[in-house]
């Protein structure tokens, strides 16, 4: 080979070496910066230094920003690395500065990594942009956030020590428990089942015929039969349209001083039912309540569910009315990201979420879809609301754009009207990037923006990774006591994390194949293992060590009736339950003393006659101003805000209420009244005390007791002076100490709970 083409190889060699060692360096390079450096200026620094206005000028999200520096200059001094003013600034503990008087000094291992990066020559990747957003971090969500990525349907895991389940939510949670070396309880005995199903699904007991008709039927089709009833009934839709109620702030009046009444709120509380009585699919639901008015076939009650948006409270006399409207809007953004997607966008209103991928500019897209709407100040007799003539029906408390095309809306700096920077260009949220869409223009000739409807159908979309296991978590949490996520209103970083992620996904992606049909999903719950269990557990000391809050499942949760079941209950009882379906709310009797506190007292309420406030709870008028106290003792929604998961308190005033409250004290003479009216033995009274309250006969032991209790009272009431002892002159004896009786039985434990 000649010497010029040996020397020709010698070089290529020579160059090939040079460039493969200059890749290798620019690649360590680039590690380093994304494994080290990146992550600690999203994390440390990132927050105040992004976007148009970055503080102090100084813009960290690019490698042009970072060498050009701040108001103060060059941060960097490449002669002398040690030198450089970002350094001093951390060393001087004024960057990051403090966050309510606590210091966020960077660790010295953190430090470390700035100055060697600083001094390598703070090498940045060519294009390379940072964002606040782009991934978790110890302080922060990211995009990468689980609740934000696709729904992917995990496979049924396979169980070890026992036979597979039919039924693959007892594999997710059973599987768990393998881990654990524990194991699920019992299943709890069939009167107790059904005690729980009665309550799950239509918030009302059993009878005893009801109770022993099912014990006796041993055919394996009984339960499924059972759960298909109950989700036919009409109070099906009644329980589970409750627990909308509190999520959508309802309410049958304004708020503030005044309080008004909205006007046929109760269409919107019967269409909430009647939608889950029918089995109306998840996606339409959510689409008719945000945008029915702008469906191509809209219908009057697509138009009544609009009165989602009109539920909040309204101020007829602001002291801004122009600061006012933006005020509404929070509102409606708060419970439209609450109640469908779990996720604080109300926070997002003066600033980047600060917790969560919400950017300052997603509070005013979503924002942006309600704007068209009558938001700002109007006529007072509208309660923020269109007229009939805008709405096209009258009637009905609802919701619709004014036009087509609104007026700019802008983002607001610090979330002040004073202060508009940008338009907002109307857009879906864009934390989800692979869903991130701008909104269309509204089609030619339309009277709306049509943004709301385009809002709704991307919450609706099957490859929306949060709506459905927002919903499927709702579920798991009114079946169970507690949530697989258990912040049902909130999936963002300050989430409490899901107990069972796999399973929470395969019953979100269920739940969608499944047509978005929700009282398949109910069913699918009942009839596991996992719901079925007892709320005792042989193992429960051990156990309680190991899982004090029973995350693993390992057990059945014993529950306090909630405010309406408990007074429906009361109501069942006795007999006395009007099972009328829909219409306008009654009002319940309020003792004076509660009435105390309003300027107008009596006549700021009048109680519908007593034969109308024998209908179920979901039916009582709800004034935001005056709560009945029965219902306040036991926790009931004030309405202010989206509910996602009521208080459960134990306070001596639930007590109280039970001991001394006149319509707990009117149920016991009622049922005892209807009771000595059948029979005149004592002991065939008792048995059927029992038998309305509890569903069962009395135990020897109790038959005891409740006759010496009766002949106690008995006794005392015929030591009495006749007006002191008698309700009413037609009020005997017999029946004040069987009302005693049947009080102390509506105070009981197992009255109160279900097991």
């Amino acid at each position: 080979m000649r010497y010029r083409e040996l020397l020709l190889i010698a070089i290529m060699a020579t160059v090939g070496s040079v460039f493969r060692a200059a890749n290798a360096n620019e690649a360590n390079v680039d590690a380093t910066f994304e494994t080290e450096v990146a992550p600690l200026l999203i994390k440390r620094c990132v927050e105040c230094h992004l976007g148009r206005h970055p503080s102090g000028n100084l813009l960290l999200t690019t490698a042009e920003g970072f060498r050009k520096g701040g108001d103060s200059g060059p941060i960097i001094d490449r002669e002398n690395p040690d030198d450089s003013y970002l350094l001093q600034r951390i060393h001087d503990g004024q960057m990051p500065p403090e966050k309510k008087g606590l210091s966020q000094k960077l660790a010295d291992n953190e430090v470390a990594v700035l100055r060697r990066w600083i001094a390598d020559g703070a090498k940045w990747p060519e294009g390379r942009v940072l964002d606040l957003f782009e991934r978790t971090s110890d302080v922060r969500g990211g995009r990468d956030l689980w609740s934000l990525q696709p729904v992917k349907r995990p496979d049924v895991p396979q169980l070890d020590s026992t036979p597979q389940p039919a039924n693959p939510i007892d594999a997710f949670v059973g599987t768990r428990l393998e881990q654990q070396q524990m194991k699920p309880a019992a299943a709890a005995d069939k009167r107790v089942l059904l005690r729980r199903l009665y309550f799950d699904l239509i918030g009302l007991p059993p009878t005893q015929a009801q109770v022993e008709t099912f014990e006796r039927d041993e055919s394996p089709q009984a339960w499924d039969d059972i759960i298909d009833q109950l989700l036919n009934s009409p109070q099906y839709g009644e329980r589970w349209g409750r627990y909308w109620l509190d999520l959508v702030r309802y309410a049958d009046t304004s708020g503030y001083e005044r309080d008004q009444e909205k006007p046929f709120a109760w269409k919107y509380r019967d269409w909430v039912v009647a939608a889950l009585n029918s089995d109306m699919p998840y996606d339409r639901f959510v689409v008719q309540q945000l945008a029915g008015d702008e469906l191509p076939n809209r219908t009057e009650a697509s138009v009544v569910a609009t009165g989602f948006l009109r539920l909040g409270t309204w101020n007829d006399e602001p002291n801004d009315p122009l600061d006012y409207q933006y005020d509404r809007l929070e509102d409606l953004v708060h419970t439209t990201s609450s109640s469908f997607l779990a996720m604080t966008v109300k926070c997002a209103r003066c600033h980047d979420h600060k917790f969560d991928a919400i950017k300052h500019e997603d509070y005013y897209r979503m924002a942006s879809a309600f704007w068209a709407g009558p938001i700002a100040a109007r006529e007072r007799e509208l309660l923020g609301g269109p007229n009939a003539d805008e709405l096209g029906g009258t009637e009905i408390l609802g919701w619709t754009d004014l036009g087509p095309n609104p007026p700019p809306l802008h983002v607001l700096k610090n979330g002040e009207r004073e202060v508009p920077l940008d338009e907002v260009v109307p857009a879906s949220l864009s934390m989800i990037p692979a869903l991130e869409r701008t909104f269309d223009p509204p089609p030619d000739g339309s009277k709306t923006s049509h943004r709301r409807l385009q809002m709704a159908e991307w919450i609706a979309s099957p490859d929306n990774p949060l709506t459905a296991r927002v919903f499927v978590n709702r579920l798991w949490q009114h079946h169970f006591g507690k949530a697989i996520v258990r912040s049902p209103n909130n999936f963002g970083f300050l989430a409490d994390p899901p107990t069972h992620p796999e399973l929470l996904d395969w019953l979100a992606d269920e739940f969608v194949k499944g047509g978005w049909k929700i009282k398949r999903m109910h069913k699918l719950i009942l009839t596991s293992m996992t719901w079925q269990q007892s709320s005792t557990h042989a193992e429960f000391s051990d156990y309680n060590q190991k899982d004090s809050t029973n995350r693993l499942w390992w057990k059945s949760e014993r529950r306090r009736l909630d405010a309406e079941a408990l007074r429906d209950t009361m109501l069942a009882v006795t007999g006395e339950l009007d099972l009328q379906v829909g219409g306008p709310g009654f009002r319940p009797t309020i003792d004076a003393a509660a009435l105390e506190g309003l300027s107008q007292k009596s006549a700021a309420w009048n109680p519908s006659p007593a034969e109308q406030q024998l209908r179920r709870s979901v039916y009582m008028f709800s004034k935001r101003g005056l709560l009945p106290p029965m219902m306040t003792a036991f926790n009931f929604s004030d309405a202010t805000q989206s509910c996602g998961k009521r208080d459960v308190t134990t306070v001596p005033t639930q007590a109280l209420v039970l001991m001394n409250n006149p319509f707990v004290h009117g149920r016991s003479s009622k049922l005892a009244a209807s009771i000595i009216a059948n029979t005149d033995q004592t002991q065939l009274r008792v048995t059927q005390l029992w038998s309305a309250v509890y569903g069962r006969k009395p135990t020897a032991a109790e038959s005891v007791l409740a006759q010496q209790h009766l002949e106690t009272q008995l006794e005392r009431f015929q030591q009495l002076p006749a007006t002191s002892a008698q309700e009413s002159p037609s009020t005997s004896d017999e029946a004040l100490a069987l009302a005693s009786l049947a009080h102390v039985l509506l105070n009981s434990n197992e009255f109160i709970y279900v097991d």
